[in-house]
């Protein structure tokens, strides 16, 4: 497994931990850390990860919440919701990792932590919302 996906992973169970704990969890990461064994190699970009979530959150949700057909944020599970919530982020507000590998990872995140629904659950709103977004990608270039 890569360094990568072990900070997805661990940023995925503080994001968890502080949906249950609350969000003062996440403001001492290097605590949460200490508490579990920890790749430090994969502390670098969970912090990334997890400082993108917080930061972007409302924008994040907004987004999910469009390309979740009949799913409201608050009715998905915890962990699926931070799990697109994660890739939503490296999706729209990362350069480094393409669609594919945003996706990917995620199905896989979620058939590791989740339900046995929940990797098709994740891959379709993700990939409706990149459908969605590189056809107006492509729309827009062919514009200007």
């Amino acid at each position: 497994m890569g360094t990568r996906r072990k900070s997805r992973e661990l940023a995925l169970q503080a994001l968890y931990q502080g949906e249950l704990a609350g969000e003062a969890l996440l403001l001492d990461f290097e605590e949460f850390c200490a508490h579990f064994q920890v790749n430090k190699k994969a502390i670098p970009y969970a912090e990334k990860l997890l400082g993108g979530v917080q930061g972007k959150r409302e924008e994040i949700d907004l987004l999910i919440s469009r390309y979740a057909e009949n799913w409201r944020l608050e009715r998905m599970s915890v962990i699926d919701r931070n799990i697109l919530r994660l890739a939503v982020f490296e999706l729209h507000f990362t350069d480094d990792v393409p669609t594919s590998v945003a996706i990917n990872e995620a199905v896989e995140i979620a058939k590791r932590y989740s339900t046995d629904d929940s990797g098709s659950f994740i891959n379709g709103i993700l990939d409706v919302m990149a459908r969605a977004e590189n056809s107006g990608a492509e729309n827009k270039t062919k514009t200007v």
